[in-house]
C-alpha cells in the first residue's frame, strides 16, 4: 500500500477513534452533572432507596481501582504495541484499541461516580470524577500523543502527523 493510501486509512481510523472517544466522554458528563447538582442544590427531592453503607466504600474502592487499572492496562498495551514489528497502520490500530479500552474504563468510572454521588452523597465520588476528567483531557487521542506513545521516528512520525491535516473540500 502506498503512503498516501496508508495516510487516508489512518485518518479514517483516527476519525472513528475520535468519534467513539467523544461519545464515551459525553454520556457520563450530564449524568454526573445532574447528580452533582442534585446533591448540592437542595431544591430537588427524590425518594431514593437507602442502600447499605458498605456499598459506599465498596463502590468508591471499585472506582479508585478502575482508575488505577485503566492506566496500568493502557501502559501495558502500548508497551506491547511498541515491541511489535508490524507496519504503521497495525500500530495505529493497536493504539486506537488501547485508547478505546482506556476510555471505556473511564466511561464506567464516570457512571459509577455519578451513581455513588447520587446515592451516598460522598465527596470522594466527586474527587474520583475530577481525576477521571483529568485522565480524559490529558489522554485525548492526538497525532502528537500517538507519536510519543509509540515512540515513532522519522517517516512514521511524519505520516502520523499528516492525520491532523484536514482535507480540502472541493468547491
Amino acid at each position: 500500500m502506498n503512503s498516501e493510501n496508508q495516510i487516508k486509512m489512518m485518518k479514517k481510523d483516527f476519525r472513528l477513534l475520535e468519534r467513539n472517544v467523544l461519545l464515551l466522554i459525553a454520556i457520563p458528563l450530564p449524568i454526573f452533572s445532574f447528580a452533582y447538582l442534585y446533591v448540592n442544590s437542595g431544591n430537588l427531592e427524590f425518594n431514593l432507596p437507602q442502600l447499605p453503607e458498605v456499598f459506599n466504600f465498596i463502590l468508591l474502592g471499585l472506582v479508585s481501582a478502575m482508575l488505577l487499572m485503566q492506566q496500568i492496562a493502557y501502559t501495558n498495551r502500548i508497551r506491547i504495541i511498541r515491541k511489535t514489528n508490524g507496519d504503521l497502520s497495525q500500530k495505529i490500530k493497536g493504539y486506537a484499541r488501547a485508547t478505546f479500552l482506556r476510555y471505556w474504563h473511564l466511561f464506567w468510572v464516570g457512571l459509577l461516580s455519578a451513581f455513588g454521588l447520587l446515592f451516598y452523597e460522598n465527596s470522594g465520588f466527586t474527587i474520583a470524577y475530577a481525576v477521571t476528567l483529568l485522565f480524559v483531557s490529558l489522554a485525548k487521542p492526538m497525532p502528537g500523543r500517538i507519536v510519543k506513545s509509540l515512540q515513532l521516528k522519522k517517516e512514521e512520525k511524519e505520516m502520523v502527523m499528516e492525520i491532523q491535516k484536514r482535507e480540502e473540500l472541493p468547491e
